[in-house]
């Protein structure tokens, strides 16, 4: 990146991530004492530099009928590991892959389905690929909160 986030980047950045659906620019822009057109600039800077990855829903898969959300701690040789990740999101059921730089598993896949059978194959298929299952957590529940480090003012 070829700037700083400055407060009002900062501000933007936490709105967004508590409604980016919801929110317009003008009601950003009240909190951060910019005009909405200055807001919809640094927006469209934030997505051109990448600090703004995109934009998705935050599915309940329990309520959508995938009650099981699997953690799957896995072993990827290391000058493949990152290559492998866009292979492992193609595996039907898989929602994430986070790299890890620490400890012998270097990968957590994250699986969700409506039960044990569409989970089990998705190790099968780790394993295809030359990438070792170490580990499987079930998930009971999993909530999110926007990072405050984006934000100035106390909610």
């Amino acid at each position: 990146m070829d700037y700083e986030l400055d407060d009002v980047d900062r501000e933007i950045l936490h709105a967004l991530q508590e409604d980016a659906r919801s929110l317009s620019s003008g009601e950003i822009a009240e909190r951060t004492d910019a005009s909405s057109s200055t807001v919809r600039k640094r927006i469209q800077r934030l997505e051109s530099e990448e600090v703004i990855k995109g934009y998705s829903a935050d599915i309940d898969y329990q309520q959508s009928g995938h009650p099981l959300r699997m953690l799957l701690f896995c072993t990827a040789p290391i000058p493949e590991r990152g290559e492998l990740i866009e292979d492992v999101l193609e595996i039907s059921g898989v929602v994430s892959v986070q790299e890890l730089v620490t400890g012998e598993e270097n990968l957590l896949v994250t699986v969700v389905g409506e039960n044990d059978g569409d989970i089990t194959p998705v190790a099968q298929e780790l394993l295809d690929m030359g990438v070792t299952v170490a580990d499987e957590v079930l998930v009971r529940s999993h909530e999110t909160t926007p990072f405050g480090g984006f934000s100035s003012s106390e909610e």
